[in-house]
């Protein structure tokens, strides 16, 4: 099957996001052809995926000729570490890692966000591909740069804008996924539905789960990369379209703190702060009350969280730490209507107070 391409056009950073069943078979021809002089290839991945797919990604790149190191880190967002991120560094050095090498991400978020910086940093930055092979990596974080690690005071609080040299997404790879992992996947293509794209989001309600949305996955892939890729295209720093990804955001990552990174996942948690920032929209004339129905509704279809506790303490602590502040506000981002997003900037202490009010 032939699949379908986009171009993420950024002047000098230009790469494409290949969509295709199947495309994880070539790996080792797309690091040739992206990365022409690399002769190592350090691939990044976790337990859970290099069980599944690890053995056959190297196995394919030695027969290529390349000289591979596999690097397992444990599954889920402890791995996005400082910690983790030195024991790559150095594993690359022993490994005699240079700059005209090739970084392969296989896995996740947690392991793009992961390898994705280390290629960010490691001789002053070198050349990667993205695998993912969850949806939620898939439709978001494998596209538009952003890496990064987390710290003990929140998520996300160190990392980079590093573009990979090319993106490989094979739908196949879902097949594996269970359906709690699925669904995690789901909150952002919901997500895109809610900021920018109507039609979308009445299509997933219709879809009606995991069955239906697989039954059109590569189409459904395609859309929610062609949103990002344009938002990315017009703001690749994230300080002003590109912003409203951040819809249920900040409030969920208030809520995956609560749980310390462990009770939810980014997915649940983004499902809430979905609910919650509709709730806060509607408390100030923004969003419809219509509007609030259909997510809370579009959620239970899919089986994600409208709600979850947050003690006033934790939200206080991640509301402080959100990288769209500026001074003592905040940019929430809010929707006028299903599929339109707006910026809306409100100042903390006012946010906190309507936070506490909607739970």
């Amino acid at each position: 099957m032939n699949g379908r391409t986009l171009r993420v056009a950024l002047p000098g950073r230009e790469y494409d996001i290949e969509i295709r069943r199947g495309a994880l078979g070539s790996l080792p021809a797309k690091c040739r052809e992206l990365m022409p002089k690399a002769e190592r290839v350090f691939a990044v991945t976790d337990e859970t995926v290099g069980g599944i797919y690890g053995g056959r990604a190297v196995s394919s790149l030695e027969a290529a000729g390349y000289k591979v190191r596999l690097h397992v880190v444990p599954a889920g967002e402890e791995s996005k570490s400082p910690e983790k991120l030195v024991e790559i560094w150095e594993t690359m050095a022993a490994f005699g890692f240079t700059r005209s090498d090739a970084v392969v991400a296989l896995g996740g978020g947690v392991v793009g966000d992961l390898a994705g910086f280390a290629a960010a940093t490691v001789l002053r930055g070198v050349n990667f591909i993205q695998v993912p092979t969850t949806l939620l990596a898939q439709v978001d974080s494998s596209v538009g740069g952003k890496v990064g690690i987390d710290l003990k005071a929140g998520k996300n609080l160190a990392g980079a804008f590093w573009q990979p040299k090319g993106v490989l997404i094979d739908p196949d790879c879902l097949e594996t996924l269970s359906d709690g992992t699925f669904s995690d996947g789901m909150a952002e293509v919901i997500k895109y539905g809610c900021i920018r794209d109507a039609a979308l989001f009445r299509r997933l309600a219709a879809l009606g789960g995991r069955d239906g949305v697989m039954s059109e996955i590569e189409d459904v892939i395609y859309t929610c990369c062609d949103i990002k890729r344009a938002l990315v295209m017009e703001d690749e720093r994230d300080t002003g379209a590109r912003m409203i990804l951040n819809f249920g955001h900040t409030l969920g990552h208030a809520y995956e703190l609560a749980g310390g990174y462990k009770t939810w996942t980014h997915g649940q948690a983004v499902a809430a702060g979905m609910v919650s920032a509709a709730r806060i929209g509607r408390a100030l004339g923004a969003t419809p009350r219509e509007t609030e129905t259909q997510i809370r509704e579009i959620l239970e279809q899919y089986k994600l969280p409208e709600k979850i506790e947050c003690p006033s303490e934790i939200m206080r602590e991640a509301v402080s730490l959100d990288k769209k502040g500026s001074g003592s506000s905040v940019r929430l981002i809010l929707l006028k209507a299903l599929g339109e997003a707006e910026i809306y900037p409100i100042e903390r202490e006012r946010l906190l107070a309507l936070a506490e009010d909607v739970r």
